[in-house]
């Protein structure tokens, strides 16, 4: 467990999330790791192997996640103590299907980091950045072989859904329909 010294008494390290710039050093690292697992996941399930560095390189240059940027994007960055540990960006879509709707991309926490709570902290911040874009209602696309992801969506009340976006490696959508912000 990660502790923190403050004024000589040692505590426990907490969960923040917070905005990041797109192009930060800690977006692109994060967005890397992503990057890596999933990638890898891919090729060794379909392949056996790795994926190689230029199409790795290739791959993320080709993902800017400029879609991520304010007005209509934000991408958040999930810290554990002070160590960056996973993101989640949102991007408005416009109106789909009867509902003013946001895309959640990019969902990540770094395997060290897993099973320590941040996964619901960081959905949960995701879903009141969709709501603070005006979205009634957040989707995604994801693997079959990302199980994980899948159960975690589940858990937060994410329904599966037909096909919502057309994207190469997309297998199962999931929607929900986000509850109106707090007052």
């Amino acid at each position: 467990m990660t502790t923190h010294i403050e004024n000589g008494t040692a505590r426990p390290a907490s969960w923040t999330v917070a905005p990041e710039a797109v192009g930060s050093p800690v977006a692109a690292a994060l967005w890397r790791a992503y990057y890596t697992e999933v990638s890898d996941r891919y090729y060794l399930l379909h392949e056996g192997r790795r994926t190689a560095p230029e199409e790795l390189e290739r791959e993320i240059a080709a993902e800017t996640g400029d879609d991520l940027r304010p007005p209509t994007g934000t991408l958040l960055v999930a810290r554990y103590g002070d160590e960056a540990a996973g993101t989640a960006g949102v991007r408005l879509m416009g109106d789909l299907k009867g509902f003013r709707t946001a895309e959640l991309k990019r969902v990540f926490l770094r395997e060290d980091m897993r099973g320590k709570g941040g996964a619901a902290l960081l959905l949960a911040a995701a879903e009141d950045a969709a709501r603070s874009l005006g979205a009634e209602r957040i989707i995604l696309d994801t693997r079959l072989d990302l199980v994980e992801a899948r159960a975690l969506y589940a858990r937060h009340g994410y329904e599966e859904s037909e096909p919502l976006t057309e994207r190469m490696y997309a297998e199962c959508w999931y929607a929900k329909k986000l509850a109106p912000a707090a007052s």
